[in-house]
């Protein structure tokens, strides 16, 4: 199983936890200000927008909340403004990190991450000696069920970077600017599709054995409970031990 097929079901796992606990509301909120701040309003005219209004709705986020984080970044309310801040570090292992951060204070959220990697035998890594190490790839996970064989060939004929069907469900991939195209064309062929993101991904992995890993994967849960922490990206693979715990 790859590494990304292992992060897909650790993200997801945490991400039905986030949901039950309510955290999720106030980063999705970020997330829609900070798209519509940066290409406006209007979903339609605004992919990055719309894509978040679909992960919002998902999670059965208010209508209503939706709309105020859009009016609030678009100068219809009064508010925070949010920027977007990428941080890289080191954690346990020498592992690589990236921390995309949706924030009203760039100074806070600095020196709260820099604390986390530090009390984490971690570090704070200068702009760009970590980035390197990952690209951005747009990310679709195709609803459970189906023919896996039959889904990877529509996707490739759908424009597909890449297809993992390793783990539980199929990850499509594709090149940042092609996401929208690839999602439409999947539709378009029958294909029900559970969730479509622009994401961070390792261009290459390392292993940790149990311990380390469990040191890593509680540095980024860490990370991810930070109010003003959007994404949390790590190049570790995770033993199948290690991944039995946190997705049982």
């Amino acid at each position: 199983m790859s590494g990304h097929s292992k992060w897909s079901q650790i993200k997801r796992q945490k991400g039905a936890n986030d949901v039950k606990r309510g955290a999720v509301f106030t980063k999705m909120g970020r997330e829609i200000a900070v798209a519509a701040r940066a290409g406006g309003g209007d979903p339609d005219g605004n992919f990055r927008l719309r894509l978040a209004i679909e992960r919002a709705r998902a999670i059965n986020m208010p209508l209503d909340t939706i709309k105020r984080a859009i009016e609030k970044a678009t100068g219809g309310a009064e508010g925070e403004q949010f920027e977007e801040i990428m941080y890289e570090g080191y954690g346990p292992g020498g592992v690589a990190i990236i921390v995309e951060t949706a924030t009203d204070n760039k100074n806070r959220t600095a020196a709260d991450i820099r604390s986390v990697l530090t009390k984490a035998g971690g570090s704070l890594a200068a702009p760009g000696s970590v980035a390197w190490q990952f690209e951005q790839r747009g990310v679709i996970l195709l609803a459970p069920g189906g023919d896996t064989e039959e889904l990877e060939l529509v996707a490739i004929d759908a424009g597909a970077d890449d297809v993992d069907s390793s783990g539980e469900q199929v990850e499509v991939y594709t090149k940042p600017t092609e996401l929208e195209a690839v999602r439409r064309s999947l539709e378009s062929a029958g294909v029900k599709i559970e969730s479509a993101e622009l994401a961070m991904q390792a261009k290459n992995t390392i292993e940790l054995d149990a311990s380390k890993a469990r040191q890593a994967l509680r540095l980024v849960e860490i990370l991810e409970e930070h109010d003003d922490v959007q994404r949390v990206t790590a190049n570790f693979e995770i033993p199948e031990e290690i991944l039995a715990e946190v997705t049982a």
